[in-house]
């Protein structure tokens, strides 16, 4: 059985949050989100006003399985703002921005004071998650977006989106330009504000699995996991050995087929068009094979509060075959002088730009940082078939070769588990009656570390659910791995990131 530790908790003033949040991160804490939260009295002497949750991770700790601390400020409602910690942690800035823009509550003295979350409809004082949110505002026109301008002799602008060719969600990319070099890129998301954490308010937890799987469509399993894992953390739910290593399968199952397609569209984007053929052959084979073993080809289906499931159990002589031969084609791939020549030395972010940014996942760990859920807060010991892959040049061949071997790693882990999967014997959940409480889920999806942070009320529902994807942290070191880099190759390198825009744009 497995049960999270519970996390270090912190509960500064206003004055006091700088000084908490500094120590957290000169100990090697690193933040994971920060969540805003109203809470509007239901009887006399309630709470009343806001409060603003700053969850830290930190590796090791006890049993190996990483340590986690809460920070709570509050912010009583008249008298509604927030400092920002900002010149503490790069990412931190941008939460401060996301709970002003969704919950209305001042940051003060933050550098970078525009608004984040900007759909460009809302009207003057919309904020969705407030508890008196018009479901359904007057949209009143676009908002215009302030880019900086950069001026100069041969200087100039190329906008790209925020409609795209392909079938991807709205972006938009400014460009600034000399020649072909790129001298700055800024970029605008949150086109589509979805509502996503709004939707998951009164619904019993086993409701919000199927929300969960729809965060980002190519992440079912490990936003579906996230999510279960907070809510067993918030309800006492003790998950058997079965439930764990059956999940800890899914996770590899996922993180195969997103690789094996990537491996295919980063190389065609150097015009190497027969790879990407052979990957999306791969690919869909893959897909084929989810569908047997979960009813899904996204794998939608498998992940259960308390447990998990497998329709079929999964053909490891399958999987095998197609990490082998994806290996064959991506050294096939970088052997040729035109793509080498494309990938190498391109779109490099640096160690410590990466480090500064937060990044996560493969855009991580391709620049020597070697961060990874499953090392770092493993819900199961994954044994000797586990290896964490870096890579230390931080270009688009290293996030492609970071790929190409985390398939062989997870061709590994479905052997090995799956024969674990056999072994084990079926053990039904230690339930929990329902009680108001919160968790946190820390799950090493596809793309990277997916953090979940869940509130129930007193009778088990959702109250409040904050999720973060990997995305979020990684889109803006898209912007310093692209200086200097020609407008061309634009679509390569951020291919080479592929991140997600509904991840994003909740």
């Amino acid at each position: 059985m497995f049960r999270l530790r519970p996390p270090l908790e912190f509960a500064p003033t206003r004055a006091e949050l700088a000084g908490v949040v500094g120590r957290l991160l000169g100990d090697g804490w690193r933040l994971a989100l920060v969540a805003g939260h109203e809470d509007v009295p239901d009887h006399p002497g309630a709470p009343d006003g806001f409060r603003i949750v700053y969850a830290f991770l930190r590796p090791g700790g006890c049993q190996g399985r990483g340590e986690r601390a809460e920070v709570t400020v509050a912010v009583p409602r008249d008298d509604a703002w927030f400092p920002s910690v900002a010149a503490l942690s790069y990412p931190a800035g941008r939460f401060e921005r996301e709970v002003r823009d969704l919950f209305g509550v001042p940051v003060r003295d933050h550098p970078q004071p525009y608004r984040l979350v900007r759909h460009g409809n809302w009207p003057a004082g919309h904020y969705p998650l407030r508890s008196d949110a018009d479901p359904a505002p007057a949209f009143t026109g676009n908002d215009p977006f302030p880019f900086l301008e950069v001026e100069g002799e041969g200087v100039y602008e190329i906008p790209v989106g925020p409609i795209h060719a392909g079938l991807i969600e709205p972006g938009h990319f400014r460009f600034t330009v000399v020649g072909e070099s790129i001298l700055q890129l800024r970029f605008r998301l949150w086109f589509m504000h979805r509502g996503i954490e709004g939707l998951f308010r009164g619904r019993t937890p086993d409701e919000g699995v199927a929300l969960a799987e729809r965060i980002s469509g190519d992440t079912a399993v490990g936003h579906a996991l996230a999510y279960v894992q907070a809510v067993e953390d918030a309800s006492g739910v003790v998950v058997g050995e079965r439930a764990l290593l059956v999940r800890a399968l899914l996770l590899e199952l996922e993180r195969l087929y997103n690789h094996v397609g990537d491996l295919g569209a980063i190389v065609n984007d150097v015009g190497y068009g027969i790879a990407k053929n052979h990957c999306d052959a791969l690919k869909e084979e893959l897909l084929r094979h989810n569908r047997r073993v979960t009813g899904h080809r996204l794998l939608r289906g498998g992940v259960l509060v308390g447990g998990a499931r497998l329709l079929a159990e999964p053909d490891v002589g399958l999987v095998a075959d197609v990490a082998r031969r994806a290996d064959e084609v991506a050294r096939v791939a970088l052997a040729h002088p035109i793509v080498a020549n494309r990938v190498v030395d391109q779109a490099i972010l640096p160690a410590a730009a990466a480090r500064s940014y937060g990044t996560l996942g493969y855009v991580a760990r391709a620049s020597g940082v070697a961060v990874d859920a499953r090392a770092e807060h493993p819900a199961i010991d994954l044994g000797p078939a586990f290896t964490v892959v870096t890579e230390d040049a931080g270009d688009v061949r290293a996030r492609f070769e970071v790929r190409r071997r985390e398939i062989e790693v997870s061709a590994r882990l479905v052997a090995d588990l799956a024969g674990r999967v056999a072994g084990a014997s079926s053990e039904p959940p230690i339930p929990a009656r329902p009680v108001a409480g919160a968790g946190l889920g820390v799950v090493e999806g596809w793309r990277g570390t997916i953090v979940h942070r869940v509130e129930l009320d007193a009778a088990g529902r959702v109250s409040r659910l904050k999720a973060v994807d990997p995305s979020f942290f990684n889109w803006p070191a898209i912007g310093v791995a692209l200086t200097d880099t020609i407008v061309p190759d634009f679509p390569l390198c951020n291919k080479s990131f592929n991140l997600s825009y509904a991840g994003n744009d909740l």
